[in-house]
């Protein structure tokens, strides 16, 4: 087991994002076309952080041309360049699916003034 934590620790990012849930984030994902890539933004509200270690993971959600929209990103993967903090929610869940049911300003997360 201690072998698998070694291997695990070299992928591990050295300076993680400060962000949490309810937040709006802009996500620079690295996207490989054939032979090119490029960066691609997605920016959404965080409602969900999974795991720890390698396999963490957190979903953004986002409205595009009225259809809800939720990626699921690894906090270490090489392919998430940069994640910045666009506004800072208040919530009192550390889940927010119940955004998902949530339409128009009801789907709205309050900012919290720092």
């Amino acid at each position: 087991m201690d072998a698998l934590k070694t291997i695990a620790a070299d992928s591990l990012k050295n300076e993680l994002p400060k962000f949490g849930i309810g937040d709006t984030v802009r996500v620079s994902v690295n996207i490989r076309e054939g032979e090119k890539e490029r960066i691609q933004m997605f920016e959404g509200t965080v409602i969900a952080k999974k795991g720890s270690g390698v396999s963490a993971t957190f979903t953004v959600r986002r409205v595009s041309y009225g259809v809800g929209v939720e990626r699921v990103f690894p906090i270490h993967s090489p392919n998430v360049k940069d994640v910045k903090v666009i506004r800072y929610g208040k919530v009192r869940r550390s889940k927010l699916y119940y955004l998902r049911d949530r339409v128009g300003k009801a789907a709205k997360v309050k900012e919290q003034i720092r």
